[in-house]
């Protein structure tokens, strides 16, 4: 059984069946979508990859103090940004 390494709602790793639904970076604390065009260009640079972490949702993420990705989730990112404002 394949087992997948997320992290929670509480900032911390853990084992999982399932794998993550949405990918994140530690350093920069964002999360977005798997195929996200500026996760993919940082990791074919070659950085990226060792900061990488995993989600089961954007509850988690959030929960976790990640903010949205303003690439691939700019409907979010434009909320999260309005609410960091007021």
């Amino acid at each position: 059984m394949t087992r997948y390494t997320l992290v929670g709602s509480d900032g911390h790793p853990y084992l999982s069946a399932a794998p993550g639904t949405l990918g994140g970076h530690r350093r920069g604390r964002i999360y977005g979508r798997l195929d996200c065009r500026a996760a993919r260009r940082a990791i074919a640079r070659g950085g990226y990859v060792r900061d990488r972490v995993f989600f089961a949702g954007e509850c988690d993420a959030v929960a976790a103090g990640y903010r949205p990705c303003a690439v691939c989730l700019p409907d979010r990112y434009r909320t999260w940004k309005a609410n960091r404002a007021g």
